[in-house]
């Protein structure tokens, strides 16, 4: 997500609120980062989730939106900042990394006037008119609302806090300040299937859904002492385990909220070397069962892993009472119905899928000629409370229900 693991951390709120106040360790984040940032810039183009023209959204003339980037790792560097210079009228003024040279090197690769020393004397800068966060979840609460504070629109990473409680902190304050523009980065681990998906499943192709089989698996073993990602650290990640939050974030699209949730989890690796190479426990598991509802009472079993070798990774199957559609490794989608022999690749053409156009949405929204459609501050705090529902019946072993 970022590389920005240090901020400036003051005022930062006590567990009483579901927030976290912990020093920050070294961690390992190569193999997370150079993961998670694929699927974001495989699906870098001009269009959302309402096709490549964005819904007849028209060029504004209107006077230019300065933008401030906190945090410069590899997701806005190599997606967010191309994606903001492509728009007419939007300048991105300035950073705030790490550090000073951090955020100078940042400026000078690519070409950004201003380089501040910490995210609060970028905010400080009443030239700057919205900002793009891209640190890790823990910084995502305390950065928004001085934002929002300081009359600044705020487009965020995914996930959208460490904890349900912070991203219902995210969204009160939003709506303490209607008219600024706030707005998630939307998971683009399905932006490929999603347009075909919600089509055939609206149009009643399944019939009634009856059950979800979601295979999110890694096909690499156990690594015993392997490296410490923010990924594996409930102080940086919350209640975030591995990418079962995008993972839901992307089916609610197809399938809609879940509620009532069930889960079972594990830690297969207790302790992993920082950067200074020492052994530092883990908090979050590896390796998840999950079970939750549809309103229509289908039940939807996901299982998310990072230890499962040799796997065929990442599947679906949604079945309902008279079709069935499988999803495959690739993406590839397959369907049948009722009297159907076997299932058939189902068709789905470039010019149909969806493309990542988050700046370009974000922009258009501020200049009031576009709604925000994906991912709204709402849509977060309910996957959100979906996440800690999952991480509150790991550890109780009873069913948690939402909203919380």
């Amino acid at each position: 997500m970022t590389e920005s693991s240090a901020f400036k951390h003051p005022g930062r709120p006590g567990p009483s609120d579901g927030s976290h106040s912990h020093d920050t360790p070294a961690l390992r984040r190569r193999e997370f980062l150079a993961v998670g940032a694929l699927p974001l810039a495989a699906a870098l183009g001009p269009a959302n989730l309402v096709g490549r023209h964005g819904a007849g959204v028209k060029p504004s003339q209107q006077e230019p939106i300065r933008i401030g980037m906190i945090g410069a790792g590899t997701n806005l560097r190599t997606v967010q900042i191309p994606g903001f210079r492509r728009i007419p009228g939007c300048e991105i003024l300035a950073v705030a990394n790490r550090t000073l040279e951090s955020s100078q090197r940042v400026a000078d690769e690519f070409n950004i006037p201003r380089a501040y020393a910490d995210w609060e004397e970028l905010l400080d800068d009443d030239r700057i008119d919205a900002v793009s966060i891209g640190t890790w979840p823990y910084m995502h609460r305390t950065l928004t609302l001085s934002a929002l504070e300081r009359g600044k629109h705020v487009l965020t990473q995914a996930r959208m806090a460490n904890t349900a409680q912070e991203a219902r902190d995210m969204l009160e304050a939003s709506l303490r300040h209607p008219d600024l523009v706030c707005q998630l980065v939307p998971t683009s681990q399905t932006y490929r299937i999603d347009n075909v998906l919600k089509r055939m499943i609206g149009d009643g192709f399944l019939g009634e859904i009856l059950s979800v089989e979601a295979q999110r698996l890694q096909s690499r073993f156990r690594q015993v002492d392997g490296d410490l990602d923010w990924r594996h650290d409930e102080r940086y990640s919350g209640y975030n385990m591995l990418t079962i939050g995008a993972s839901y974030e992307a089916m609610m699209r197809w399938l809609g909220w879940g509620n009532r949730v069930m889960a079972m989890s594990k830690i297969h690796v207790p302790f992993r070397r920082n950067a200074r190479s020492e052994l530092t426990p883990v908090t979050i598991p590896d390796h998840v069962n999950i079970l939750y509802e549809l309103a229509n009472g289908a039940q939807v079993h996901m299982r998310a892993s990072e230890t499962t070798g040799l796997s065929t990774g990442n599947q679906t199957w949604i079945h309902g009472s008279d079709g069935t559609i499988y999803v495959d490794r690739r993406q590839n989608i397959f369907a049948g119905r009722r009297g159907d022999s076997e299932l058939a690749q189902v068709p789905n053409p470039q010019s149909e899928q969806a493309f990542y156009r988050v700046p370009e949405e974000f922009i258009n929204a501020i200049r009031g000629i576009e709604e925000i459609t994906m991912a709204t501050f709402a849509t977060g705090v309910h996957y959100m409370e979906w996440t800690e529902a999952v991480y509150r019946s790991s550890q109780t072993g009873r069913a948690v229900y939402l909203p919380l």
